[in-house]
């Protein structure tokens, strides 16, 4: 314990050190009222003011974080101001380590350069924030309040719904501000903290895999007009292993390059052998490949008619060149191949009709194709997406299609068929389906274990995926979801066995399918469904309402809306995928700490998620639609960073001797 009178001393020695770094001519007071950081989990919205003491990631004056090699760990720095803060900047510029190994970024960056991660370790993100006017009726059931976000659910009364006799106006989040796009902080060098508001800047940290074990220190330094004002101790624990180049929770993610090629020229469509895509679209989406690799994701396959030959870009991203520095990238995954293409996706290839000599020609070329250029590729041909399987015909036309695959007497043979359906209606339609895709809030725990085992052994080419996320089963991507929801998915994904999860769009700009109309995601959080009317409960609503669903990316040039646009060639990340990341890495240290000690790690999994997917249950199996209840997992971000400390532990102590 310090004696106060020297802690009076030291506190006066930092004063006078922060007047120091400041000329005494532009001395100024701070406006900010508090400066503290947490993990990020914990959404602080625009209107919070609440100036934490202490969490997983703050010990009241100090970020301490820790993390493997080859990991991203992140936290985010909340600014607080009471009557107003102009001019405001946030540095961080290196984490000192043993020997003097430094995690830095280079200085100066500006424009596209923000997509060139060779050296760039430690990037900085100013959050905007999204205004929630609704419900996300797609996204999570709201017969029970239990199902609806913690910032979303009506406080103090009965949990069932129907019961209620408030309104919107009493949910915390109604109307407000959810903190949701990462513009990096080097296109928005300067800002400002409205009175009695706060704003949070994100800060990643990527541990090279060449950095020495131990302790990195450094100081973050919050500017007002120029002037130090706030100088934050960071320090990075830097622990002795190494997470894997490839994860191990697989996922799968739709970049639309319609809507892309839009947004950044104007032009919808293009021919993938032209000049003109070459130059002026092809340089935006290998940056948004490279968002998700940097992001330990996956992008999703072929948006074409299933024809050969593919784009050089593509070519590039499953043979790992474009994740090397001769294309700007360094971090996770560096010079590893994609592992996933899906030929034709949701249906698009063009030989439906084909006989059986040209339906065998076509799967023989593409699997020759893999075997001679990327064999590693788990690829599928992506027969229909979400069929109706009350329709005889098409079930019928599916089915002659997999036969046709499965009778190819060539190499076409191997190449798998792939459906977004249940596992159920695999069994019962399409028996020689090898890859389902489901998607429910909630499940017959009974039914879906025999479901699934019967699926998983009727063949060697068997796989489960999952797509999107519904509460209670899994966490969601809606805007207005707790920070840990997506993170809870790769936890899922481990302990259920899913073999990857597949999430439809990242990048959907133009809602055709529901609204017919070209959103600016920059300032309206309802991004699919319907929005035709208020509703007293649900705030604005309609068919299938959803804040965020299919926009996990943010356009960084927009020619539909230029008074947003940033002009940049490529995509400004959502905290969506930063939370999911977080998860995937989770997963990694599950699998790290599972294969040193199987039992304390299925004991840590147990606690954390204790009833995901089909787990969660129905009220009734009689009717096997709905269920009482919140989520099984906690929605406190500390938890889940003690969590990733016990596993790291684990790994740590190695394999007992």
């Amino acid at each position: 314990m310090i004696p106060k009178p020297w802690k009076a001393l030291a506190a006066l020695g930092s004063v006078l050190a922060l007047a120091a770094a400041a000329p005494q001519a532009h001395a100024q007071a701070s406006r900010l009222s508090a400066v503290w950081a947490n993990e990020g989990g914990d959404k602080v919205l625009r209107h919070e003011q609440r100036a934490e003491r202490n969490n997983a990631v703050w010990d009241g004056g100090t970020v301490r974080l820790f993390g493997a090699r080859n990991e991203v760990v992140n936290f985010a720095l909340v600014l607080e101001s009471t009557a107003g803060a102009n001019g405001v900047s946030v540095e961080l510029e290196r984490l000192v380590g043993p020997g003097g190994t430094a995690i830095a970024s280079p200085a100066g960056v500006r424009g596209n350069a923000v997509f060139d991660f060779v050296g760039r370790n430690i990037e900085l993100f100013v959050v905007d924030y999204l205004q929630i006017r609704g419900l996300s009726r797609l996204s999570y059931e709201n017969y029970d309040e239990r199902h609806v976000p913690s910032k979303m659910r009506v406080p103090n009364l009965d949990p069932y719904w129907g019961n209620s006799p408030q309104g919107w106006a009493e949910r915390p989040g109604a109307d407000r501000y959810f903190p949701e796009i990462a513009v990096p902080h080097e296109l928005k060098p300067a800002f400002d903290v409205a009175a009695g508001n706060s704003q949070t800047v994100w800060v990643d940290v990527y541990v090279p895999k060449t950095a020495p074990p131990g302790v990195y220190a450094g100081e973050l330094v919050v500017r007002e007009r120029g002037v130090p004002t706030h100088r934050v101790p960071v320090e990075l624990d830097v622990r002795g292993f190494t997470l894997p180049d490839s994860p191990t929770a697989k996922t799968m993610i739709v970049v639309g390059a319609f809507d892309v090629g839009e947004r950044y020229t104007g032009q919808r469509f293009y021919d993938t052998e032209s000049a003109a895509y070459a130059t002026r679209l092809r340089p935006v989406l290998r940056n948004h490949w490279k968002m998700l690799r940097r992001h330990k994701l996956t992008p999703a396959g072929d948006p074409g008619d299933g024809g050969l030959p593919l784009p050089a870009d593509t070519v590039e991203r499953l043979q790992g060149r474009l994740y090397t520095p001769e294309f700007g990238y360094d971090g996770p995954g560096v010079g590893v191949g994609d592992e996933v293409f899906g030929i034709g996706f949701y249906g698009t290839w063009g030989w439906k009709d084909a006989d059986a000599a040209e339906f065998h020609r076509r799967t023989d070329a593409w699997e020759n194709w893999f075997r001679a250029h990327a064999p590693h590729v788990e690829r599928f041909l992506y027969l229909v997406d979400e069929p109706d399987t009350r329709d005889a015909r098409q079930v019928a036309r599916i089915n002659r299609w997999l036969d046709l695959l499965k009778s190819n007497p060539g190499p076409g043979r191997e190449l798998r068929a792939f459906v977004t359906t249940s596992t159920g209606n695999a069994l019962r339609h399409f028996p020689k389906l090898d890859i389902t895709a489901n998607w429910f809030s909630v499940a017959d725990p009974a039914v879906w274990e025999r479901e699934t085992s019967t699926f998983l052994t009727g063949g060697p080419n068997r796989a489960i995926y999952h797509y999107n996320g519904k509460r209670p089963a899994t966490g969601s991507f809606a805007v207005e979801d707790d920070g840990v929801s997506p993170r809870t998915i790769p936890w899922a994904q481990w302990k259920k066995g899913i073999a990857r999860w597949f999430y439809w769009e990242s990048t959907f700009y133009y809602d055709f399918q529901v609204k017919r109309a070209r959103q600016n995601v920059w300032t309206t959080a309802n991004t699919y469904g319907s929005d035709d009317r208020f509703d007293p409960k649900r705030g604005r609503t309609g068919y299938n309402y959803a804040n965020g669903d299919g926009v996990l990316f943010y356009p960084g040039t927009d020619t539909q809306y230029p008074e947003v646009s940033l002009g940049v060639n490529g995509p400004i990340a959502s905290l969506r995928l930063k939370y999911w990341r977080r998860g995937v890495q989770d997963a990694d240290y599950v699998a790290l700490a599972n294969a040193v000690d199987p039992v304390a790690t299925n004991a840590i999994v147990q606690r954390m998620v204790p009833k995901v997917l089909w787990e969660t249950g129905v009220q009734t199996t009689d009717d096997p639609s709905w269920r009482l209840g919140g989520v099984s997992w906690s929605i406190d971000p500390n938890d889940w960073e003690r969590a990733r400390r016990e596993l790291a532990a684990i790994i740590e102590r190695g394999p007992a001797r």
